[in-house]
């Protein structure tokens, strides 16, 4: 390894030197030649041994730096611990901040895979973008949320992938005003709107600023929401309307309709009526709110289905025959499943008084049974009557949801029904379907899991 020029010069200056005064020596008296001698002698040995010193401690200052920066052997570095000198010192006090850098930096790199593993594993979207909106981070629940095929390429522009505008006028506020913001965004993905709560706030990273965005996905507490207010807003109006009535013919009766022997009787039938229809109400709210809360009101038992339909077709008969609807028994297949005699005859019971109520004079409601191979049971209630649009089917499980509001509490429904329907049937780990004609009937069936 060469001399470094400081050092040579160094070692020049310190030759120049000792001429100068054998010089000196020899100005002053030439008849001294041996000092003169000596004195060359001394200068040459000095360089020689000045040069050999610097060589081997720029060799060793060499091989420090080179560790330091990281590119030296580790045998060298060990000799150079062994050395008790200054630079001996030196070598074991790099050779500890080594090793302390290196811990830090093996930390440092688990700490940033288990941070992106994190991210990249979370169901919420993560989007970090820089100054001019271009994405430098994005996970996978992301990529989903906007429809874009994963992984989206670091650089990629922001508006590229994404067609939302509230959320590109999201991040470019938090860039402008350096502070956190908060935004509800609607996405449509596959022909649905989602909603999503935007969180996004400043980011600092060595690559310069930018902004970071998290989506929480929030449709089914919106979708939740809507049903509380839908709900909220049906009991109050499914209340009010008998209410009223009863408060408007019971004041008809204190003012005088008494001591009128032919309606007062009228009136009080009437009464009776919307008290009833009150109390079904409630009945029906409760049972809904006990199935809802999954509280279980027995232990599940051993059900024979032919049991429970011919227990469902005599409760309905009378209301059956008044109405000139058929009651049909088709094809039965005996099956026992698992869960509540009571509850399973209250889906049937509801399935058929349906049939009944929306069916036209000397229709017919059919039900029958079949174990499927894949230890399934099926029970399907089938019937002439009236049908359900295509575009309401969808719809007809919620509570107070009338297809024919008119009808439907002309005939005593509470329009929670099949509501109650299929919360006892996914209640016992089952489905409830339904295809329709318009006009022409409707068949429901229910599959249950087949006890063995």
């Amino acid at each position: 390894m060469p001399v470094s020029r400081p050092i040579f010069r160094k070692l020049l200056l310190n030759a120049l030197l000792l001429i100068a005064a054998a010089l000196i020596i020899i100005y002053l008296d030439l008849s001294r030649r041996g000092i003169f001698e000596a004195a060359c002698i001394a200068v040459v040995a000095a360089l020689v041994i000045s040069y050999m010193q610097a060589v081997s401690l720029e060799r060793r200052i060499g091989r420090l730096r080179d560790f330091a920066e990281g590119g030296v052997d580790r045998r060298d570095i060990e000799a150079e611990k062994a050395a008790e000198d200054e630079l001996g010192v030196l070598a074991r006090s790099l050779d500890g901040m080594a090793a302390r850098l290196g811990g830090m930096a093996e930390r440092a790199k688990v700490d940033g895979a288990q941070r992106a593993a994190i991210l990249a594993t979370m169901m919420e979207g993560v989007l970090a973008v820089d100054l001019k909106l271009r994405i430098t981070f994005s996970n996978r629940s992301f990529a989903e949320a906007v429809g874009a095929q994963h992984p989206i390429r670091d650089g990629t522009p922001l508006p590229e992938v994404v067609r939302a505008p509230s959320l590109i006028e999201l991040l470019s506020q938090v860039l402008r005003e350096g502070e956190p913001q908060e935004q509800r965004i609607g996405l449509v993905l596959a022909g649905e709107e989602r909603i999503f709560l935007a969180q996004a706030a400043p980011l600092a990273s060595p690559a310069g600023p930018g902004a970071i965005a998290v989506l929480y996905d929030i449709t089914p507490l919106e979708r939740l929401e809507r049903v509380r207010r839908d709900f909220v807003a049906n009991v109050s109006h499914e209340l009010r309307t008998p209410l009223t009535a009863i408060r408007g013919y019971a004041e008809t009766l204190l003012e005088g309709g008494l001591e009128d022997a032919e309606n007062s009787r009228r009136f009080v039938e009437i009464i009776k009526a919307h008290a009833i229809r009150l109390g079904n109400i409630t009945s029906d709210l409760l049972t809904l709110s006990e199935l809802e809360s999954g509280a279980a009101a027995s232990p599940p038992e051993r059900v024979s289905v032919l049991a429970a339909v011919d227990s469902s077709l005599r409760t309905v008969s009378t209301a059956a025959r008044l109405a000139g609807v058929r009651l049909v028994r088709g094809d039965m297949e005996e099956a026992d499943v698992l869960g509540s005699r009571t509850h399973l005859e209250q889906v049937l019971v509801n399935l058929l008084d349906n049939g009944v109520k929306f069916n036209r004079s000397d229709g017919e409601v059919r039900i029958e049974t079949h174990r499927s191979p894949d230890g399934n049971v099926s029970i399907e209630v089938s019937d002439t009557g009236v049908g359900i649009p295509s575009e309401l089917q969808s719809r007809i499980f919620e509570r107070f949801y009338r297809v024919d509001k008119a009808r439907s509490r002309e005939a005593g429904g509470t329009g929670l029904g099949l509501s109650i329907v299929k919360h006892i049937v996914e209640r016992m780990n089952g489905t409830v379907t339904v295809e329709s004609d318009l006009g022409r009937g409707s068949k429901f069936t229910v599959t249950l899991p087949r006890c063995a």
